[in-house]
């Protein structure tokens, strides 16, 4: 009895058996990844750096306080426009709240932002949708408020 509970658990041990969450990991730490490069962008000033975690199409949409934007190149004006000095970018931070994986190729993220900044610190909430394409992942939805 012993033997065949052992082998059972040995053979539950084995990483092809792991669940689907363990199996994800190596995405769920991609995503981390690509929020702390645009953290680190946004903190040296550099919105075409913070921009790379961005689908760069037409189709990304970006919901905000003046409502929603479509497309990548808007997205950055849009950035450019109102975060166009030092004092206004500040420093950013992330907290995140939620990373969760919706599908093989979706994974859904909340999290709260905050900026210290000379020209008055700012903070909100954001969900992100991220969406594995050619390999990589990229943000394709952005609700921030």
């Amino acid at each position: 009895m012993g033997k065949i509970f052992l082998a059972t658990l040995l053979l539950f041990a084995h990483p092809s058996f792991a669940p689907p969450s363990f199996a994800q990991s190596g995405d769920e730490a991609a995503i981390r990844q690509i929020l702390a490069e645009q953290t680190a962008a946004w903190n040296k000033g550099d919105l075409d750096d913070f921009m790379k975690g961005y689908w760069h199409n037409d189709s990304l949409v970006f919901i905000g306080q003046s409502g929603v934007t479509y497309g990548y190149t808007n997205a950055l004006d849009n950035y450019k426009k109102n975060y166009n000095t030092p004092d206004k970018m500040g420093q950013l931070f992330f907290t995140l709240l939620k990373v969760q994986r919706v599908s093989a190729d979706h994974y859904f993220v909340i999290g709260k932002w905050f900026l210290k900044r000379q020209a008055g610190d700012v903070g909100g909430v954001y969900s992100l949708l991220f969406r594995k394409i050619g390999g990589h992942w990229w943000i394709i939805a952005d609700h921030s408020s």
